[in-house]
C-alpha cells in the first residue's frame, strides 16, 4: 500500500500510531510482525525525505539493538553503528587545566556484544520505516491527528486532511510536546531546567577508538560520543541563554567555545554538521493509558540526557506495549480496553518515574559549580569506581537490561 493512500471512508484499524519516529515505527513493525492479521497505521507529520534529513545520532543500547535484530532491522544499520567500547567521566571546572578521571566503564554485555553503539538516526528511522511498509503498516504521510472521539467499542480519529479513521487503540508517539495527550486531559508534572542541548558533529585528527566521554562542566555535561571514522557526535548542555547565543552567533566564536570544553587529546577538531539547541526539561505525564488510549516514547517522559536513556526508554515503552497488545490479542482479548492497557503502565510507569528523578537529581548535583558539593558528587564517582558491583550494576542500566525487561529487549520473539 502507498503512503498516504485512501481505502475508502472510515478505514478500519485495530492500532492508530500518532508519531513515526522511532518508537513509533518500532511499535507498529513489533505488532505487525508478531501478528499479521492485526491492521496497523502510523499517522506522521514528515515526509519520508525528511527522515533522510535528519543530522543526528544516537546512543543505541546493547537490548535495544538486540529488539532491532529480532525485528530484521539491525543487519541493516549495523554497517554505520559506531561501538562504545569504553566511557570515561570527569569532573572539573571549565578553565580547568587538568581533567581527572574520575569513572571508566569498559567492558562488553556478552562477548562480542558492546553495551552501546553510536547510529545515524536517518539510517535507523529510515530502515524502520521501509520494513513497516513492506510489512503492510498502512502509513499517512504528510498527516497528522487532529481530533479522536473515544467510543464504546473504538475511537473514532479525525486526521488533518479531514479523513476519518477508526481503531481500536490510539497511540500517542508524537513528542514530548504531545498534543494527544493534552486531548486526552492527561496531566503532567513538568520542570524546565533552562537548559538547552547543544547537539553537532565534528570531524577530528585522532581517532576515538570508541570511547566516549562525558565531563561534567558547570554548566552541565559536555557528551563526546563516536561515530564512525575520525568523527564525533557532540551533546553539549548549556545555560539556554548561553546556547542560543552560541547557535546562532558567528562559527568562530561556536568553535573556540567548543574547543575549549572538547579539548586537544583528538587533534585539531572542526564542526561537520549543523549546530541545533533543544530545551531541556523534565516532562512526566501522570497516567500513561486512558480508555482506548496510549501514550509512547516522549509523550510519555521526557527526561534530560544526562544519563543517555531517553531514546531507550522509548524502545522500551514500544516493547512493552507491544508484548501486551499481542499477549491481549492472542487470548480474544479487546486490546483497547483500559484494563488491558492498565498491565503496560503498570510495567513502564514506575520504571520512568525512578529514571526521572534519577536524571533530575543527578544534573542537580552535577550542573554546579560549589566546591563542597563537587567534592561529595567526586567522593561517589570515586566509590564507585573501586566497586566492581556496582559498576556492572551501572552497566546493566547503560545497556537498558536492568529492571523486568520486554522479551524484544531480550532478543526474543513476542
Amino acid at each position: 500500500m502507498t503512503i498516504g493512500e485512501a481505502n475508502g471512508h472510515s478505514e478500519q484499524f485495530d492500532v492508530l500510531i500518532a508519531g513515526g519516529g522511532y518508537v513509533g515505527l518500532s511499535l507498529a513493525l513489533a505488532i505487525k510482525q508478531s501478528e499479521s492479521s492485526l491492521n496497523v497505521a502510523v499517522v506522521d507529520l514528515r515526509p519520508r525525505s525528511a527522515i533522510e534529513n535528519d543530522p543526528r545520532a544516537s546512543a543505541i543500547a546493547a537490548a535495544a539493538s538486540r529488539m532491532l535484530d529480532q525485528l530484521g532491522i539491525w543487519y541493516k544499520i549495523e554497517g554505520e553503528a559506531q561501538p562504545i567500547n569504553e566511557m570515561i567521566v570527569t569532573d572539573s571546572k571549565l578553565h580547568d587545566s587538568v581533567r581527572p578521571v574520575y569513572l571508566t566503564f569498559a567492558g562488553e554485555v556478552e562477548d562480542g556484544e558492546p553495551f552501546a553503539h553510536m547510529v545515524p538516526n536517518n539510517k535507523m528511522v529510515g530502515a524502520l520505516h521501509d520494513a513497516c511498509v513492506d510489512e503492510g503498516v498502512v502509513m499517512f504521510a504528510p498527516e497528522s491527528v487532529k481530533d479522536f472521539t473515544v467510543k464504546q467499542n473504538g475511537v473514532s480519529v479525525k486526521l488533518g486532511s479531514g479523513k476519518t479513521v477508526e481503531a481500536k487503540l490510539l497511540v500517542a508517539a508524537d513528542g514530548v510536546k504531545s498534543r494527544l495527550r493534552g486531548l486526552a486531559g492527561i496531566p503532567v508534572n513538568h520542570w524546565n531546567y533552562k537548559q538547552s542541548g547543544i547537539v553537532t558533529t565534528v570531524a577530528h585528527e585522532r581517532p576515538h577508538n570508541g570511547r566516549a566521554e562525558e565531563h561534567f562542566l558547570p554548566a552541565g555535561p559536555f557528551a563526546i560520543l563516536p561515530l564512525k571514522g575520525n568523527r564525533s557526535s557532540i551533546v553539549w548542555t548549556e545555560r539556554s541563554i548561553e546556547a542560543d547565543r552560541l547557535v546562532n552567533g558567528d562559527d568562530f566564536t561556536f568553535e573556540i567555545e567548543l574547543e575549549r570544553r572538547f579539548g586537544h587529546h583528538l587533534g585539531k577538531i572542526e564542526v561537520e554538521g549543523p549546530r541545533k539547541a533543544f530545551p531541556l526539561s523534565l516532562t512526566l505525564a501522570r497516567s500513561f493509558v486512558s480508555n482506548r488510549f496510549a501514550l509512547a516514547g516522549d509523550a510519555a517522559h521526557g527526561i534530560h540526557p544526562i544519563a543517555g536513556q531517553g531514546l531507550n526508554f522509548g524502545f522500551k515503552d514500544a516493547a512493552a506495549l507491544a508484548e501486551v497488545i499481542v499477549n491481549a490479542h492472542r487470548l480474544g482479548l479487546d486490546i483497547g480496553a483500559e484494563h488491558i492497557l492498565e498491565d503496560y503502565q503498570r510495567w513502564r510507569r514506575f520504571d520512568t518515574l525512578q529514571m526521572g528523578v534519577t536524571t533530575d537529581l543527578l544534573n542537580r548535583l552535577f550542573s554546579n559549580d560549589l566546591d563542597p558539593i563537587r567534592a561529595v558528587r567526586d567522593l561517589g564517582l570515586g566509590m564507585v569506581e573501586r566497586m566492581p558491583f556496582l559498576k556492572g550494576h551501572f552497566i546493566g542500566e547503560a545497556a537498558g537490561m536492568a529492571g523486568p525487561t520486554p522479551k524484544l529487549l531480550l532478543g526474543n520473539p513476542l
